[in-house]
């Protein structure tokens, strides 16, 4: 089986600190991969040395073949990253600022202009290709942004929650592009808060205190071996068992009843 993501033993220490506790797994290409954990657990600090823009501190890793450490620069020719946050240029239209991500990747103007207008129709942004990213809804600044980590041709695509702050029709429409996009040969690894999202992954995996915690697989099996109803019951279940307390609400505010 070939490999999008291998990484053995990767670690990050922040002086004492320890972001990423030694983790390994694989990821075969063609897959979307779930990476599941809430906000600290070590997800982003993953992502940043999987990218080649933050060193480990210790471990090995490769990217669609090529080193972490020895091949960084080929290791960004290789993926797509979009970020939660939206990264791209206010003051730039839709079809500008997919002609600035053309540009840092060196396409010529044949190839550019062919694959802008492929990703405008795929993203639903006809009509909009003059239209200031400013003045895009949050759902329709996303697709963009999808658009412009795709106008490389990268065979991996990293989406780091993606969907947060989105209405749920932009949600449910852009799942059906990242599906449509790994039937097409890509592998996509995506952090997400929203279970729903995560069980339509091939397969998952949780982090919790810089630590991958259960097995890395199918929803369906990570949440019939947890004898659970969904992924949340799973991850809480996890992280119970981890802090040796239980997931409870706030204390009683007895002002309220007064």
């Amino acid at each position: 089986m070939e490999y999008a993501i291998e990484i053995d033993n990767l670690t990050k220490k922040f002086d004492n600190y320890v972001a990423v506790n030694s983790i390994s797994f694989k990821i075969p290409k063609g897959k979307i991969f779930g990476f599941l954990g809430p906000n600290g657990s070590g997800k982003s600090t993953t992502i940043r040395m999987l990218c080649g823009v933050l060193t480990p501190t210790s471990g090995t890793g490769t990217v669609m073949g090529y080193d972490i450490l020895r091949n960084p620069e080929k290791v960004k020719q290789n993926l797509g990253y979009m970020s939660q946050r939206f990264s791209l240029y206010d003051d730039l239209t839709v079809e500008e600022n997919l002609d600035f991500y053309a540009g840092v990747y060196g396409l010529n103007r044949k190839v550019r202009d062919e694959r802008k207008e492929e990703l405008i129709f795929m993203a639903s942004l006809n009509g909009k290709e003059k239209t200031l990213a400013k003045n895009l809804s949050g759902g329709w600044k996303q697709r963009l942004a999808l658009g412009c980590a795709l106008i490389h041709k990268p065979k991996l695509l990293v989406l780091d929650e993606p969907t947060a702050g989105v209405d749920p029709v932009s949600r449910r429409i852009f799942w059906e592009i990242i599906h449509k996009l790994a039937t097409q040969g890509i592998t996509i690894l995506v952090t997400t808060h929203y279970m729903d999202e995560a069980e339509s992954c091939d397969m998952i995996g949780f982090i919790f205190n810089g630590n991958l915690i259960g097995e890395i697989a199918a929803p369906s099996d990570i949440i019939a071996h947890a004898n659970s109803k969904d992924l949340e019951d799973v991850f809480i279940k996890y992280v119970e068992e981890i802090n040796g307390i239980k997931v409870s609400s706030f204390g009683d505010m007895k002002f309220l009843n007064e």
